[in-house]
C-alpha cells in the first residue's frame, strides 16, 4: 500500500488516486449532450436561489442525471461531539439505487471517504461485497466510482458516484462535473450555516440581505447557460457540439472561480466579531 493506491482486500474496498492512474486518464467514454449538461446547471441555480435546503438532494440528482451514475451521495463529517470511530460519516444526500440508505451512518475506517479526505483529491474507488458484509448491510457492489473531497470552513466531507455493474462507467469529463458539484455542496453548506449564523447573532433583515446577496453572485454569472440552453431549445444556429461545449466549459470555468471566491470569504462569525 502507498500514498496514492489502497487495495485491501480484507475490507472489500480499493481507492486508488487519480492523479496517478493514467488508465483512467486514457478513458474515453462519452459523447455528451451539452443542452442536457447545460439544464442540469442552470437546475442547480435555481434551487440554490428558490429552494436553498434542497440544494444537496438536487446536487446527488444532477450528479446521477449528468454522469450516468447509478448511483450518488454526499457524505458529511458529524459534529465533533457526535462522532465516534463506529459512526463518524453520515450520508446527508441520495440518490438512484443507494437512495434508500439517505442518514446513513459509516465508520471512520474503513472508509473510502476518510481516504478521499485525507489527500484531498479526486479518487476512483470500487467496494466488493466483503465491505458489505463487515458493515452487516445488503448494498449493491461499487464496479467503478468516483469520490471528491469538499470542505466549507471546518465542515469536511465528500460527494460520490457510483455504477453498480460497468467496470469502466466514468472517465475525467464526469470528474471534472463532479468537482463542480463538489464546490456547489462546500457553498450550499456554508452558505447554510452563514444564515444560521447570522440570524442567531443580528437582525434578521441583515440575515436576509447576506442570503440575497450570496444569491445573486452564484445566479448571475449562470444566466448565459440558461440563455444557452433556452436557444438549445429554441433551435437556434448557435453552432455545433462542439462549439457549444466550449462554450459552457468557458462558463463552467467562471463559476468554478466565482465559488473559489465564495469558498475563500470571511465566515459569517468573524465578520460579525
Amino acid at each position: 500500500m502507498n500514498e496514492t493506491a489502497s487495495i485491501t482486500e480484507d475490507t472489500g474496498l480499493e481507492v486508488i488516486d487519480l492523479q496517478c492512474c493514467p488508465e483512467f486518464g486514457a478513458r474515453r467514454l462519452h459523447v455528451r449532450d451539452v443542452a442536457v449538461q447545460m439544464e442540469g446547471m442552470q437546475r442547480l441555480a435555481r434551487a440554490f436561489v428558490e429552494r436553498p435546503d434542497t440544494i444537496l438532494q438536487e446536487l446527488v440528482n444532477a450528479a446521477v442525471d449528468l454522469c450516468g451514475a447509478d448511483s450518488s451521495g454526499i457524505s458529511l463529517e458529524m459534529d465533533r461531539e457526535q462522532r465516534s470511530d463506529t459512526q463518524y460519516f453520515r450520508w446527508v444526500a441520495t440518490a438512484g439505487q443507494y437512495e434508500q440508505f439517505l442518514n446513513a451512518l459509516l465508520p471512520r475506517m474503513p472508509s473510502a471517504c476518510s481516504t478521499c479526505l485525507e489527500r484531498g483529491q479526486p479518487q476512483l474507488f470500487r467496494v466488493s461485497q466483503r465491505f458489505f458484509d463487515l458493515m452487516g448491510i445488503e448494498a449493491p457492489t461499487v464496479t467503478d466510482g468516483l469520490l471528491l473531497p469538499w470542505q466549507a470552513e471546518e465542515t469536511r466531507g465528500t460527494i460520490w458516484i457510483m455504477a453498480h455493474g460497468r467496470t469502466e462507467a466514468f472517465d475525467d469529463s464526469d470528474c471534472r462535473m463532479m468537482q463542480v458539484l463538489a464546490d456547489f455542496s462546500a457553498m450550499a453548506v456554508r452558505h447554510e450555516r452563514q444564515q444560521r449564523t447570522l440570524m442567531s447573532q443580528a437582525s434578521a433583515s441583515a440575515a436576509a440581505g447576506m442570503a440575497n446577496d450570496l444569491a445573486h453572485q452564484i445566479n448571475n454569472p449562470l444566466q448565459s447557460l440558461t440563455n444557452l440552453v433556452f436557444l438549445a431549445a429554441e433551435g437556434e444556429s448557435i453552432g455545433d457540439a462542439r462549439s457549444l461545449a466550449l462554450e459552457l466549459s468557458d462558463h463552467i470555468a467562471r463559476l468554478s472561480m466565482l465559488v473559489s471566491r465564495l469558498l475563500a470569504l470571511p465566515s459569517a462569525t468573524a465578520s460579525l466579531k
